[in-house]
């Protein structure tokens, strides 16, 4: 007598309402937080003054934006008296004289991006093949302690070399030409800044860089001699993908102050004579705000300045993450 196994009858589906939910958050994660800030409120605690410095003097004055659209009238009320909407916007667009300092600022922030971004990786480069340590240490002290001086008295050092008695005009006498007043020639201020700014940025991010080259592993170096590459080409492969991130970082920073070229420098270096050349946006602005009393005029072009800025670092912030994948946020 045989018998005949039989399958088990198929289970039921399960319905919807049995699939199992996720567990509920406990109490105790929900309290981490709470605990964190209780064990660690003196780490806190230290930036509540970096908070606090950001809320006073960039975030709440850019409430006073308000009065580009508004007349505002010193001694009046600090939002203006009336509405006038676009009226100060359609003035600086119709403005000549606006669109020639357009241009100076883009001239001058642009020659500034050419020279002061890549000289510093070339100088960090070379720093980083020098194998004699005093003389790495002495090159790098001469050039990052220009960064520390004030804008004051780069721009009196500036003035004293380029005047008719100064250095650069002895030297022309040397070759046998006449001297030449450098700083009430229009056509030698763009010259004359951006050596300025050369000189005084190059070592400051010069450190940056050797910093970033300190955190590239030696073992990518040594696979790259054993496969024949020169000094050349590690670089090339090496060294420069491994200060990329610094590099992006520090090329989004830089275009994020693109429209704000250097205003004390040039507000102490330029003059009338100057002019054509040397008026910024911000030189401009200061001048229709402080000596005018223009002050609803002035903050029309400053948030139109602002916006450009913001503009520019989001743009370059986007092809960056998208074309290289490195990116501030």
């Amino acid at each position: 007598m045989t018998s005949t196994l039989r399958p088990p009858p198929p289970a039921p589906p399960r319905s919807p309402a049995a699939a199992p939910s996720p567990a509920p958050r406990s109490p105790r994660r929900r309290r981490s937080w709470r605990q964190a800030l209780r064990r660690d409120w003196q780490l806190y605690s230290l930036a509540i003054l970096p908070l606090l410095f950001f809320l006073v003097f960039r975030y709440l004055p850019m409430i006073g934006n308000i009065i580009a659209f508004r007349r505002f009238k010193p001694g009046g009320s600090i939002f203006g008296e009336y509405w006038v909407g676009l009226r100060y916007f359609r003035m600086f667009f119709t403005d000549p004289t606006f669109w020639e300092v357009f241009t100076n600022t883009l001239v001058l922030g642009t020659l500034t991006l050419l020279f002061c971004f890549p000289l510093p990786i070339v100088l960090a480069l070379l720093l980083n093949e020098v194998r004699a340590r005093r003389f790495k240490r002495f090159v790098q002290s001469v050039s990052y302690l220009p960064h520390f001086l004030s804008i004051v008295i780069v721009a009196a050092m500036v003035m004293q070399l380029t005047s008719i008695d100064g250095t650069a005009n002895q030297l022309v006498r040397i070759v046998g030409g006449d001297p030449v007043a450098f700083l009430q020639q229009a056509e030698w201020f763009r010259t004359i800044y951006v050596s300025s700014e050369v000189w005084q940025t190059v070592g400051w991010g010069t450190i940056l860089y050797l910093a970033a080259l300190t955190t590239i592993d030696e073992d990518l170096y040594e696979a790259a001699r054993i496969d024949g590459a020169s000094r050349l080409r590690q670089t090339w492969h090496v060294t420069l993908p491994g200060i990329r991130p610094t590099m992006v970082t520090l090329l989004i920073l830089n275009i994020g102050s693109f429209m704000a070229v250097g205003f004390e420098k040039i507000l102490l270096l330029y003059n009338p004579l100057t002019y054509p050349t040397a008026d910024v946006i911000s030189t401009y602005l200061f001048r229709m705000g402080f000596q005018s009393s223009n002050f609803s005029y002035a903050a029309a072009i400053g948030l139109f300045e602002a916006v450009i800025g913001l503009i520019l670092v989001l743009s370059a912030n986007l092809i960056s993450r998208r074309t290289v994948g490195t990116s501030l946020w």
